[in-house]
């Protein structure tokens, strides 16, 4: 017999109340979880009189793990970026032969290997500006982060034309804000001076004028899958969905970055044990290079083993959605070491399946005191001893990011470039609070004091 799903009772405002009241949704999820269950059913503006049904526990994710739509009221937010449709919410039909092509580009070496110098003179670039100020004034991580990541993913998926006439990349950069601002509600418009709808029709033109040059007579195609237009060109897709593309892995990899490596660095300032060894290990990998090359991060393993430890108590994105296309069960007898026992749940077609990112990685039945910093549960025995969704930072199934083998490079890079150079600590009295706002981010960004350490051997 399927057991009742949980939750709180439904409310005339829809949830909307319940969600301010607990400072976002969240917080709402871990105190839903942590009240009812590891399934509940709760409101969700867009998710329909039925509302949606949110699942903690890794196990009883696995039997979700194949749907392959997308709820379309949740992310027509998005819809503004697109104009030959959201990609976000294209059906399983469509989206398959999109998610392989992008996967052959964003998951492949030979993109991230010829890209690399470049993201490592952007990082390079912020390393030295951070390094006229130290001593003098404190670095806002999100901000400055955020800011690079962006000017990152431009160089990525513009190609060739980022370092050409074609584009101005200060003006790219600009517009993409203002993008943001007006269609993704940030907190604060930021100077520039063009609207969003200007921004959009700016960026959209100079997309437009990067394929006229792909298509210029007796310009070399490129058959390694390391450029995302061309490859894009060569598969036939559309100009339409080529914009639409590059517009959203923009969007995707510059929250996500430069959100993941500034929770990072908050961490390891407060964790000045874990930043030495982290420090020691660029010292022994590095010797007295500035910079990795991407071989070498293969090499920093206790690195690695750091940011994964911080998105999992920092999730870029909170959370995720998917629609049930056919009716099935979650849990089960051959589930019962998850938190439901023995536990059924009966999900209907149409159901909202609410994916609860942060309150997954803070279940403490499968990560013991889950509030505390500890990379070392990033072990490979670590990891092998627990279920595969117990971590899910870039989501699950056949929706999941496309963009996590790019963004964990970009990441990787940024965090061995700073951290070689500096040590950070966090200014007296500044309280950083997580809040959501698409990703998670810090309601007065991440001050932080930046402290040169110098080339050194050991130097911490």
């Amino acid at each position: 017999m399927a057991t009742p799903i949980p939750g709180p009772q439904w409310q005339s405002d829809g949830g909307v109340g319940a969600v301010a009241a607990a400072g976002g949704l969240h917080l709402y999820q871990l105190a839903l979880h942590e009240r009812y269950g590891p399934v509940v059913r709760f409101q969700l503006p867009g998710a329909g009189r039925g509302g949606a049904v949110s699942v903690a526990d890794p196990v009883l994710l696995e039997a979700t793990a194949h749907v392959n739509k997308r709820p379309a009221k949740l992310f027509e937010f998005l819809a503004p970026l697109c104009e030959a449709g959201n990609l976000q919410v294209l059906d399983a039909e469509e989206h398959g032969p999109w998610r392989r092509l992008l996967l052959s580009v964003l998951a492949g070496r030979p993109s991230h290997e010829r890209h690399f110098a470049g993201f490592t003179a952007l990082v390079t670039d912020l390393a030295d500006r951070w390094a006229e100020q130290a001593g003098r004034a404190h670095v806002s991580l999100q901000k400055d982060l955020t800011s690079l990541s962006l000017r990152m993913i431009c160089e990525y998926a513009l190609g060739d034309a980022a370092t050409s006439d074609i584009v101005d990349p200060d003006r790219v950069t600009a517009a993409f804000e203002n993008v943001l601002v007006e269609h993704l509600g940030r907190s604060e418009p930021l100077s520039g001076g063009q609207g969003g709808a200007d921004s959009l029709a700016y960026l959209r033109a100079t997309v437009d004028r990067i394929i006229a040059a792909y298509r210029r007579p007796g310009r070399p195609v490129r058959g390694d899958r390391s450029d995302l237009i061309g490859a894009l060109l060569a598969a036939g897709e559309r100009p339409a969905r080529i914009r639409d593309t590059v517009m959203v892995t923009m969007l995707a990899a510059h929250h996500t970055t430069g959100v993941a490596v500034s929770w990072a660095l908050h961490l390891l300032g407060r964790h000045p044990d874990v930043a030495a060894r982290v420090a020691d290990e660029l010292d022994r990998v590095l010797g007295e290079r500035a910079a990795p090359d991407y071989a070498d991060l293969r090499r920093l393993t206790y690195l690695d083993m750091v940011l994964k430890e911080s998105m999992r108590l920092y999730p870029p994105g909170p959370y995720g959605a998917r629609e049930a296309t056919e009716d099935f069960v979650l849990g089960g007898e051959g589930e019962s070491e998850g938190e439901g026992g023995g536990s059924q749940y009966e999900i209907s077609a149409g159901t909202t399946i609410f994916y609860p990112f942060w309150a997954i990685h803070m279940n403490p039945a499968h990560w013991p005191d889950p509030g505390s910093f500890r990379p070392e549960r990033f072990t490979p025995e670590a990891v092998a001893a627990r279920p595969r969704f117990a971590y899910v930072p870039f989501g699950l199934g056949p929706r999941s990011c496309e963009g996590a083998g790019l963004a964990m490079v970009e990441a990787e890079l940024m965090l061995a470039v700073l951290l070689k150079r500096f040590r950070f600590r966090p200014v007296p009295g500044h309280e950083v609070t997580p809040v959501e706002r698409f990703v998670l981010w810090a309601a007065d960004d991440i001050r932080m004091t930046v402290t040169p350490r110098g080339l050194s051997h050991g130097a911490t």
